[in-house]
């Protein structure tokens, strides 16, 4: 059982992190998010975190008008075994710049929780760059939990693209790299690597006041290196993951 490799790999489902563009004003300096969403799998970085189950999730977000912001989002997990964790708690905290129309950048910080295994836990510092739908991001952590003991580094990094297509229809492309310091997956013929790549193809609309989403994901895990790290073969392999999400 290795799932504290799993949690390591969590990042709220990939979701962006800047303030949305529809935050509830409190005054003139101050907006509220709430971000109500229905997954049939939750999947971080190309890892299910639920054995393929699905999800429920939630995010609130406090920004401020000179682009600092913090939040919450949470989510029911499922590691499998013994684990008594069902839930991931997530707190953030950041600045977005907008330098022009087109160009953003997001700066921040995230710690991840478990309530009743705090062996999980850890945190990571983020940078994502945004350039007229191009983005370039990379997470890292210095407090990841793995087979070789806690406090070791990990890096997640990945380009995108997301852009409107005719009938309002939102396309959201990502292609990443999840790093670990030391090993962490076996082949079945013994051979080991410290990386995986992952990928992701996503299709969006608004409609009915809701948020609807269509995602392929998969990831160059082996059946056999997926089941070394995380316990199982089937939370590594592609799959299709809908979603539907109401903000407020």
């Amino acid at each position: 059982m290795k799932h504290a490799t799993l949690a390591a790999v969590c990042a709220l489902g990939c979701a962006a992190l800047a303030p949305a563009a529809l935050a509830v004003p409190i005054n003139d300096d101050f907006a509220v998010d709430i971000d109500l969403a229905a997954v049939s799998d939750y999947r971080s970085r190309g890892i299910s975190q639920t054995q393929g189950d699905p999800a429920a999730q939630a995010d609130v977000m406090l920004s401020h008008a000179s682009g600092l912001y913090l939040g919450a989002w949470t989510s029911n997990v499922d590691f499998g075994f013994d684990s008594k964790t069902r839930q991931e708690v997530d707190y953030y905290a950041g600045w977005a710049w907008q330098a022009t129309e087109g160009i953003n950048l997001d700066l921040g910080y995230l710690k991840y929780t478990y309530p009743k295994e705090s062996q999980y836990n850890l945190s990571e510092l983020y940078a994502i760059l945004d350039v007229h739908g191009f983005k370039l991001a990379a997470y890292y952590s210095s407090d990841s939990n793995t087979r070789y003991g806690k406090d070791q580094d990990s890096l997640y990094t990945f380009v995108g693209y997301h852009t409107v297509l005719p009938l309002e229809v939102g396309l959201e492309l990502r292609y990443g790299r999840v790093d670990f310091k030391d090993p962490s997956y076996w082949s079945q013929s013994g051979q080991s690597r410290d990386a995986y790549r992952e990928w992701e193809a996503r299709l969006s609309r608004d409609y009915l006041g809701l948020t609807w989403r269509l995602s392929y994901m998969d990831t160059n895990l082996s059946q056999a290196e997926c089941a070394s790290s995380y316990g199982f073969d089937d939370v590594c392999s592609a799959t299709v993951v809908a979603g539907v999400s109401r903000h407020f």
